[in-house]
């Protein structure tokens, strides 16, 4: 059976609200319009997906597994949508992806000799987003650097990158050429597990204050470099793969040929 999408978010809406008439004004529609949509959704799935009282609603068993479930399918509608709307734009336009401080001028070059004709597309990407961008559509391939979700994802190893730590200028470790896993033992590590960081510039900002050291990979370091912090490779940790990632399935006109192209001029 499938499911109306309409339906599916309007369940969603009420289920996060726990209540039609907030939900309906989230919507901006009238609440018996809703009510009437989600017993439709309920005749269709031949369940019953909410416990209603005067005052609110309950997810019952079918509906808490049908509210795990909404993410997904709405994410899978999105990328069918956007992929849809990149094809009916033409054959002669593809998407590249990357990832911060990596460089693709020399991948867009080499593609533009053999298809002078086709225009490319940069989408920089924030590094908590980077396979995300490929899965629901957003771009057609991606220049991307590890660890990330392979989940839906076809991968192409194209090279690797050191691993440094950046410090205070004033750190006593600022001094060394490199440092050893061990000489950061006890040290503050900033990082996403450690504290909420959406962007690199946060995380430097932090480092300079002196409110702790991040490990990070060495372009993004030099990319966003600042005289009150340091960079420093770490001699004994393992390196940051890079590699090209397209979403299974996906077939686009001139795909094949750029991730080929790229791979040889990325290499590295």
């Amino acid at each position: 059976m499938d499911l109306d999408l309409r339906k599916l978010r309007y369940f969603t809406a009420v289920a996060e609200h726990g209540h039609f008439g907030r939900a309906a004004e989230r919507l901006h529609i009238a609440q018996p319009v809703l009510s009437r949509q989600i017993r439709a959704l309920e005749r269709e799935l031949g369940c019953e997906l909410l416990e209603r009282t005067t005052r609110s609603v309950r997810l019952t068993a079918a509906g808490e597994q049908l509210y795990a479930d909404a993410p997904g399918v709405l994410a899978a509608a999105v990328a069918a949508t956007r992929r849809a709307y990149g094809a009916a734009r033409g054959a002669r336009r593809l998407v590249l992806g990357f990832a911060p401080g990596l460089t693709v001028s020399p991948a867009v070059r080499a593609f533009a000799q053999a298809h002078p004709g086709v225009e490319v597309e940069l989408l920089h990407l924030n590094w908590f987003e980077q396979a995300e961008a490929m899965r629901d559509g957003r771009a057609d391939v991606g220049y991307l650097r590890q660890p990330f979700d392979r989940a839906g994802l076809k991968t192409l190893r194209v090279g690797s990158e050191p691993k440094v730590v950046c410090l205070p200028a004033a750190h006593p470790l600022a001094a060394r050429r490199r440092v050893r896993h061990a000489d950061l033992d006890g040290e503050h590590v900033i990082d996403a597990q450690t504290r909420r960081i959406s962007t690199i510039e946060e995380k430097l900002e932090l480092v300079a204050a002196g409110l702790g050291i991040t490990m990070i990979p060495r372009s993004v370091a030099r990319y966003y470099s600042r005289p009150d912090v340091v960079h420093r490779t770490i001699s004994d940790a393992e390196e940051f793969e890079i590699c090209l990632a397209v979403a299974d399935g996906h077939r686009r006109p001139h795909l094949e040929d750029f991730v080929a192209i790229a791979a040889r001029a990325l290499s590295g």
